[in-house]
C-alpha cells in the first residue's frame, strides 16, 4: 500500500487558467439533507464551492432552503423530491449522494431515480444514508466512475467484513468486488483504486466530530469536477482534508468542519503558487 506523498497537492492544484469561467471549473450536484440532517448536505456543499467548483446546486428537503441560502448564497437549491431533478443530474460533472439524505422509503426513492438518471461520463460519489441504503436494500451500482465514502461501520454494512477484520488485504478484496474506488475513512484512511491502494499518513484525533466525512464528500466533489476522476486527484483531496485538519489542531482542540471549509482556498492558493 502506498502512502500518499505531501507532493501529491502540488501535483493537482494547480493555478486556474486566465481564460475560464465557472463553467471551466465544473459542475456539481449535492444530493442529502432531510429535514434532521440538513447540516450534512450544507457541509458537503460548502465544502464543494470552498474548493473550487465552478457550480454547486444541491437537492434538500426544502426546509433547508432558508439555511443554505443563509450559510452559502453561491449554490443553488432545488427540493430533493421534485420531478426536475432527474432532469438536472444529466447536466452535472459530478453527483454526490447520501449526506444527510436518511434511510426511510423516500430517501431510497431518491437514490434510485438518481441512480436510474446518471450518464457513463459523470463522477458519482456515494456516501452515508446512501452506503446503508444500498447496503440494507442490495441495491445493485454498476456505475464504473463510482466514489465510495463509507467510515468502518458503513464499510462493515457494505462489505460484511467486522470493523476489527478490516485490514487491508480483506479490505482490498471487496472494494475489488465494488465499482470504481472506495475511500475507507479510519484513523489512517485507506483508498482502493481499481489498479492500487493508498494510505493517507495524517490525521487527527481533532478531526472526530460530526460533519467531518460530510466536508471530505464535498472536497473530493470538488476536486474531480476540476482535475478529473482520477487517483492524483482522490488522494489529493483526502489528504487536503486531513492536512488542513492537523494545521488547525496544533491550536484547536476540536476542528470543527466548518472551520476546516474555510480554509480550503487559502490552502489550495499556496499549493498552486508553489506548483507554479
Amino acid at each position: 500500500m502506498k502512502k500518499i506523498p505531501a507532493s501529491c497537492i502540488n501535483q493537482v492544484v494547480q493555478p486556474r487558467p486566465p481564460e475560464s469561467h465557472k463553467g471551466t471549473f465544473g459542475r456539481v450536484l449535492v444530493i442529502g439533507g432531510s429535514a434532521q440532517f440538513g447540516g450534512a448536505a450544507i457541509m458537503a456543499a460548502s465544502a464543494a464551492v470552498y474548493s473550487g467548483a465552478g457550480l454547486v446546486s444541491v437537492a434538500t428537503d426544502p426546509v433547508n432552503r432558508t439555511a443554505l441560502h443563509a450559510r452559502l448564497p453561491e449554490a443553488m437549491v432545488i427540493p430533493y423530491d421534485d420531478p426536475e431533478v432527474k432532469k438536472l443530474i444529466p447536466t452535472m460533472d459530478v453527483v454526490a449522494i447520501g449526506p444527510g439524505l436518511g434511510t426511510d422509503e423516500l430517501a431510497a426513492t431518491i437514490l434510485t431515480r438518481a441512480l436510474e438518471a446518471l450518464t457513463e461520463s459523470q463522477t458519482l460519489i456515494i456516501d452515508g444514508s446512501a452506503i446503508t441504503l444500498i447496503a440494507d436494500r442490495q441495491l445493485a451500482v454498476t456505475h464504473a466512475k463510482t466514489v465510495w465514502t463509507p467510515h468502518q461501520m458503513e464499510w462493515q454494512r457494505l462489505s460484511g467484513i467486522t470493523i476489527k477484520d478490516q485490514d487491508e488485504h480483506s479490505n482490498q478484496q471487496a472494494a475489488a468486488k465494488l465499482p470504481g474506488t472506495v475511500i475507507v475513512k479510519s484513523h489512517r484512511t485507506q483508498l482502493f483504486t481499481p489498479t492500487t491502494s493508498y494510505e493517507n499518513p495524517l490525521g487527527t484525533p481533532a478531526m472526530a466530530t460530526g460533519g467531518m466525512g460530510d466536508t471530505l464528500v464535498g472536497i473530493l466533489a470538488g476536486f474531480t469536477a476540476q482535475f478529473g476522476l482520477n487517483d492524483a486527484a482522490l488522494c489529493a483531496a483526502v489528504y487536503a482534508h486531513s492536512a488542513i485538519a492537523e494545521a488547525l489542531a496544533k491550536t484547536n482542540y476540536v476542528v470543527l468542519p466548518s472551520a476546516l471549509i474555510q480554509q480550503l482556498p487559502q490552502y489550495m492558493q499556496q499549493a498552486a503558487t508553489t506548483r507554479a
